[in-house]
């Protein structure tokens, strides 16, 4: 329910910013993005979209774009690394939607085309915001200000509403780095191997995720998981060589090594954590995705838990209205604590789908069918 007074801004237009932008307009509120980089590009990698994030693009009228230009695998496939051993076939369909693989630039494309033009702002750094009881007011970097209603942190891991909410707090290092390389198609053809739709590859303390990203089949990324001591360089990330990647999975399966002989260009990242937050929200600000249950991607689950979020947000925005908020975020926080909790844990675990069990938990999941709970009256 929306008075057309209210004026929201979300903080990021990251998968989950976005998602909430698209699903609260789509709702009837006035809702403003304020993006930190200069402008949109296709940067970026593969990412996962699962049946249970289908269901939220279904509301948008965005699912079917969305098929139209990902891979869809029929199987999860996990193998041994080092014998290549199958071991675990999990099918990907009857979950009630698609299960997409995509790069991530492209579902953000779509996501922009699903907002009226102009709501997202770029290059709007926020540096200062403050909740004086009656609005929200916000001040970024380029010396602009606005004011809103209410501010929805989804500014990621070292969210700047999060830090406003709870004190300045560097994330932790997880000890694990991420390898990521786009490989074309097409070089990959020299190789007489096998390259599966979706797989990952175990091995005893890292692994390889792999999948196609376009509908097209002509881009073939993959995801490592590596322990690394520490974490000595400034920046989300750095690059890494083919050489590296060699060393790291030597003794790997000769899938692994063509992939590696293919690639061309190879990125790593540091991969953080935080404790779980004692509070999602306070007075006008609240949080979702990465800024309030970061995980490690290991489960490909971290932005799907911000889309659910973010239709969550929205259906407790529209059930009470934003003047109400209060009781819109205490009902949120209540409805999606425990689902994202569950998830950031077997995500950090690095267990998900290794052997053979139904990931209905996970794919079958439908917010829209989940009751809005009040756990202030159990």
């Amino acid at each position: 329910m929306s008075t057309g007074n209210e004026k929201i801004a979300i903080i990021g237009a990251g998968l989950g910013g976005a998602a909430a932008g698209a699903l609260l307009q789509h709702a009837g509120f006035n809702v403003q993005i304020f993006e930190q980089a200069p402008s949109f590009s296709r940067l970026g990698a593969g990412i996962h979209m699962g049946p249970n994030v289908l269901k939220i693009f279904q509301r948008i009228g965005m699912d079917q774009k969305l098929i139209d230009i990902s891979s869809t695998p029929a199987y999860w496939f996990s193998r041994d690394g080092l014998t290549g051993d199958y071991l675990s076939r999990i099918p990907l369909e009857g979950y009630g939607a698609t299960y997409c693989t995509v790069h991530r630039g492209d579902l953000s494309a779509l996501q922009m085309d699903t907002m009226t033009p102009g709501t997202v702002q770029f290059n709007k750094r926020l540096t200062r915001l403050e909740d004086n009881g009656s609005d929200v007011y916000l001040e970024f970097q380029d010396g602009t200000s606005a004011r809103a209603t209410i501010v929805i942190g989804a500014d990621g891991i070292n969210s700047r509403v999060r830090e406003t909410l709870l004190g300045a707090e560097k994330p932790h290092y997880s000890g694990w780095v991420g390898h990521r390389a786009m490989i074309s198609a097409q070089k990959l053809k020299k190789f007489d191997l096998t390259f599966e739709d979706c797989v990952k590859w175990w091995g005893p303390d890292r692994h390889m995720m792999v999948y196609y990203t376009t509908s097209r089949r002509d881009e073939y990324y993959y995801v490592t998981g590596v322990p690394h001591p520490a974490w000595e360089f400034d920046g989300a990330f750095v690059q890494s060589s083919r050489e590296e990647m060699s060393e790291a999975f030597a003794g790997y399966h000769p899938v692994i090594q063509a992939l590696i002989e293919a690639t061309d260009d190879v990125t790593k990242w540091p991969l953080f954590n935080r404790n779980p937050l004692p509070l999602w929200s306070q007075g006008r600000m609240v949080l979702l995705g990465d800024a309030c249950h970061p995980m490690k991607p290991h489960m490909a689950q971290g932005a799907a838990m911000a889309i659910e979020d973010a239709a969550m947000l929205a259906r407790c925005l529209e059930e009470t209205g934003s003047q109400d908020y209060a009781t819109a975020f205490r009902l949120y926080e209540a409805s999606r604590r425990d689902r994202a909790t569950q998830v950031q844990t077997v995500s950090n675990a690095n267990t998900f789908l290794q052997t053979q069990e139904d990931p209905s938990w996970v794919y079958g999941y439908d917010v829209y069918a989940e009751p809005i709970l009040d756990k202030s009256v159990a």
